[in-house]
């Protein structure tokens, strides 16, 4: 009995040009013919491409299909066949939407297909456009609250901007399109969620939002959109904890390859098609979407836990069971793409900033992972290489360590003053799961809007960072370590318990989405209190960036 075919995914829109857009959608079968029909009776038809994903997996943490508990089903990484197709509709015209769906044909004939959605060509400056800046989604419990609010409170956004951290472990298939909790990345983003929420008893419900079917996407890379060391170990947990610098993979690998044995943004690469660079593919680059210049960098470092009990390899420490064992080590945060001065990506960003197509925007917005200001604790140490330091008693080994040399902080030193001379007016970012935002003393914009649970919290009042004391560096235990005063919320703002205004949000309950109005050049932020699910909406906070 062969099972009723279905598509693992609606359809979403990928790079929009001025006559044309990406239309992308999942399949566990690989077909005879995927076709995209649009426009007026949907009479027109675009045939896709079909790639078969090369790194997805399931393992014994997947929660999918019949597999609730640990190794149920899987003992180990499990390859998992999954289909991505690709078809480019052309002759579009901006400002005019059209109607499509998409379909796929099994390979015993039977036919499936999508719902009907509508796409359109990249606009055009001077089109008001509502934009969703958006991270951090991990399956995190609030996240299809979220995106259905974005939905009931704005309607139709025109764009997704996500700084990042689409899933946890990208090699695992079901976090993107299937895991059971019911908030997969592809889910939430499609109104097509099912993730259950109880409080006081009472079981909510939430779909997400249908919004990617609609809008296109702009995504860039996070840590976890990175693995480790391919198929070394038994887990793909313990797979993307283990990568490793690549000076040190050539080291230790010299006649494998380097990309296998050090890190990897093959899946993430695969699933989307993005803007690319030359210099750096669809790592980093730059859009003109309306009257926004979006650049995106790859600014990112392997996260490692602050913890200082010698029993795993850490940010500022190696396991003491690994000592002597060099190929374990994890060598503290990793940078895995340069951006210091001098560096390829700095180079480019450079040449971009001083581009026509940059300058002459009217909105200037850079977007990255890693955050040059924050009150959460991802921030701390400085964002720069680790420099290992190994004390010995004679031959026996007796620490591993790392400092991080704040002077020396690639994103404060290099490129801040860089997007500060340029005019950029929002830095746009995530990693430490809260809202809260700054602006420089020359009027730069920083916002990091990714509360959607599991919160790291805030280094304020009473809290502070887990850091070392007795090292040669210091590390900022409070507040923002690069020296600026968070911004207290415009509107609405939340009350500590001393009843003052709270600078951020960083709460499991309370979830948090930003929408850019580029009609007005505002962004407004909005808070909803998942305990209350009959409640309103909150729009919280609004900042406008001058042009």
């Amino acid at each position: 009995m062969i099972s009723a075919p279905y598509l693992l995914t609606d359809p979403f829109l990928q790079l929009p040009t001025e006559n044309s857009v990406r239309v992308v959608w999942f399949t566990e079968f690989a077909g005879t013919q995927h076709t995209v029909s649009y426009g007026e009776n949907l009479q027109q038809i675009a045939k896709a491409n079909t790639i078969k994903l090369s790194r997805t997996r399931e393992d014994q943490k997947s929660r999918v299909g019949n597999q609730t508990q640990d190794n149920q089903i899987y003992q180990k990484p499990v390859g998992r066949d999954i289909w991505r197709h690709e078809a480019e509709v052309t002759g579009l015209t901006p400002g005019v939407r059209v109607n499509y769906r998409v379909a796929s044909v099994r390979e015993d004939g039977e036919t499936i297909s999508s719902d009907v959605f509508t796409l359109a060509a990249t606009p055009k400056p001077g089109t008001p456009l509502k934009i969703l800046l958006t991270s951090d989604h991990q399956l995190k419990q609030m996240t299809s609250a979220n995106l259905q609010k974005v939905v009931e409170t704005v309607g139709r956004v025109d764009a997704v901007w996500f700084a990042g951290d689409l899933v946890n472990v990208s090699d695992r298939a079901s976090e993107w399109f299937d895991d059971n909790s019911g908030g997969a990345l592809f889910p939430g983003l499609q109104g097509r969620a099912k993730y259950e929420m109880t409080h006081n008893g009472v079981k909510t419900t939430y779909t997400g939002g249908q919004i990617i079917q609609h809008t296109p996407m702009f995504t860039c890379i996070g840590n976890h959109e990175v693995m480790g060391r391919y198929a070394r170990t038994g887990s793909l947990n313990d797979e993307f904890d283990d990568t490793i610098p690549q000076t040190i993979a050539q080291k230790l690998y010299p006649d494998k390859s380097l990309i296998d044995n050090s890190f990897n943004t093959i899946t993430y690469e695969e699933i989307f098609t993005l803007p690319t660079s030359q210099d750096g593919g669809k790592k980093y680059y730059a859009v003109t979407f309306g009257d926004v210049r979006l650049v995106v960098l790859y600014i990112t470092n392997m996260w490692r836990p602050p913890s200082l009990d010698g029993k795993r390899k850490g940010r500022y420490e190696e396991a003491e069971k690994d000592f002597h064992n060099p190929e374990n080590w994890g060598y503290g945060q990793v940078i895995y793409e340069p951006i210091a001065k001098g560096s390829q990506q700095y180079n480019w960003l450079e040449t971009e900033l001083n581009s026509p197509e940059f300058q002459q925007a009217k909105y200037k917005v850079v977007m990255f992972h890693h955050p040059p200001h924050t009150l959460g604790d991802n921030i701390v140490p400085a964002y720069t290489e680790p420099v290992q330091i190994i004390e010995r008693d004679g031959d026996n080994i007796k620490a591993v360590r790392y400092e991080y040399p704040k002077g020396a902080d690639y994103i404060i030193r290099d490129v801040v003053p860089l997007l500060e001379k340029a005019n950029v007016q929002l830095v746009f970012y995530g990693h430490s799961h809260l809202w809260n935002r700054f602006v420089s003393p020359s009027g730069m914009h920083f916002l990091e809007t990714s509360n959607v649970g599991n919160t790291y919290g805030a280094a304020w009042g009473d809290r502070k960072r887990e850091v070392p004391i007795n090292y040669q560096e210091e590390y900022v235990q409070l507040g923002d370590p690069n020296g600026l005063q968070p911004i207290v919320p415009t509107i609405a703002p939340l009350l500590g318990e001393d009843a003052k205004p709270m600078p951020y949000i960083a709460s499991n309950e309370i979830t948090v989405f930003s929408i850019f109005d580029t009609a007005t050049g505002s962004i407004a932020s909005y808070r909803f209190d998942t305990r209350k699910p009959d409640s309103e909406v909150v729009k919280f906070d609004e900042l406008v960036i001058s042009h």
